[in-house]
């Protein structure tokens, strides 16, 4: 039973104020949700990645095209998950079955500074890789895994929840191994 009582009032907290959720939408419709969450007073964020694009005629073009396919983020309290999910393409608000589950405010933060600085990018979602922390910057604290991109260092963050990750440029300084992989070094092959 505590635990039962922990969990709402937990839960309590997470609707007292306004929170970022995920919002799981209509594939290819962010954009026209977005438009609807706009015209409706629904405060949100649709990461947007620019992408040169080349057509079959051999002109270019740039593109807007969503970090994450199907999801655009929505900040709201209790009274707003009924009109989030009345929005025309929205499918439903990420959560653990019935129960929407919040975002840090740091990891949206943590987007938009990313994107403006041109430090993020899409990336498929991974399971295997090293496991490594960010040390330094607006990306201190988060976790991901290490890659390798021409010279540079890369992480890649996925969130968890929605099955979505972003690549983000880092010094090799600014990282350290989450689990050890030899005497408190990275492995051989990143260094």
């Amino acid at each position: 039973m505590m635990d039962g009582t922990r969990y709402r009032e937990t839960d309590q907290k997470c609707w007292e104020a306004k929170n970022w959720f995920a919002v799981f939408t209509i594939s290819r419709h962010e954009k026209r949700v977005e438009q609807h969450l706009r015209v409706r007073n629904i405060e949100n964020y649709l990461p947007l990645f620019q992408m040169q694009r080349r057509w079959k005629d051999g002109s270019k073009g740039m593109l807007q095209i969503p970090v994450f396919c199907n999801y655009i983020f929505v900040r709201i309290g209790r009274d707003g998950r009924i009109p989030v999910l009345k929005v025309p393409g929205v499918i439903s608000i990420v959560g653990f079955g019935l129960d929407p589950c919040p975002l840090l405010d740091s990891y949206v933060h943590f987007l938009r500074e990313g994107l403006r600085e041109g430090k993020i990018e899409p990336y498929p979602y991974l399971t295997e890789g090293a496991r490594v922390r960010i040390r330094n910057g607006i990306m201190a604290g988060f976790e991901g895994v290490l890659l390798r991109n021409k010279s540079s260092c890369r992480v890649v963050i996925t969130v968890e929840m929605i099955g979505k990750s972003v690549s983000v440029e880092v010094s090799k300084e600014d990282i350290e191994p989450v689990g050890r992989t030899g005497p408190g070094r990275l492995p051989n092959n990143y260094s």
